[in-house]
């Protein structure tokens, strides 16, 4: 038999295409040795089959564990949602819903430091400490945010509402819209740098804009 010119590649694809072929020749699976994984010993071709079998099997166990975990993690978030969202609406008075809501998104998600300011308020809630003036500045640059900014603190001006400023080293800036559109600004900062990352998913934050917009716009004009 000429073998010259036979790759690897050829013996697989023959054997892939002659299924019959060991069948016809099982004293050749017996004999063969093959070098575990778990050590350099020689293992025949089912202790092989049967580690990767295992080997499979551990793969998909950790895999369940992780999904059972992100469940887990997912569902104590939806409960804290819900349990804040539930705080707004139970608030009656409106004027109160600013320190509600930041005071409740701090105990309920363990935010060291919050705060928020609103602007083009109803004259009924001018002078409040949540509608203290803001610069042109602060303003241009919530409009132009189309998600949460997450990122470190590089100077900005909302970072000055924060009880500690000095102390931030990480922060998320999520505006506040209603149908007329921006009318406000939450804050969310940590001594953590990697609390709020350039790069880490919006969605949560998202969903905390926009039903921190829908009931903050009761004090709009």
């Amino acid at each position: 038999m000429n073998l010259q010119g036979i790759t690897e590649n050829d013996i697989a694809e023959y054997l892939a295409n002659t299924p019959g072929f060991f069948e016809r020749h099982a004293e050749l699976l017996s004999s063969v040795q093959l070098t575990s994984p778990h050590g350099q010993r020689a293992v025949s071709l089912q202790e092989r089959q049967m580690e990767m079998l295992r080997d499979r099997i551990k793969g998909l166990e950790m895999r369940i564990v992780e999904m059972i975990r992100h469940s887990q993690e997912n569902v104590g978030i939806a409960e804290r949602l819900h349990r804040w969202t539930r705080a707004l609406l139970v608030t009656a008075d409106a004027a109160a819903l600013p320190e509600v809501l930041v005071d409740e998104l701090q105990h309920q998600f363990m935010i060291p430091q919050a705060a928020l300011r609103l602007w083009n308020v109803a004259p009924a809630h001018e002078g409040q400490r949540f509608s203290a003036p803001v610069s042109d500045d602060v303003k241009s640059f919530t409009d132009s945010l189309s998600q949460p900014y997450c990122g470190v603190n590089a100077g900005f001006e909302s970072v000055g509402w924060l009880p500690e400023p000095s102390a931030i080293a990480s922060l998320a800036l999520i505006p506040l819209r209603n149908a007329a559109g921006s009318f406000g600004l939450l804050i969310l900062g940590s001594p953590d740098p990697t609390r709020y990352s350039a790069d880490m998913g919006t969605e949560f934050l998202v969903r905390i804009g926009d039903t921190a917009g829908a009931a903050l716009s009761r004090l709009t004009a």
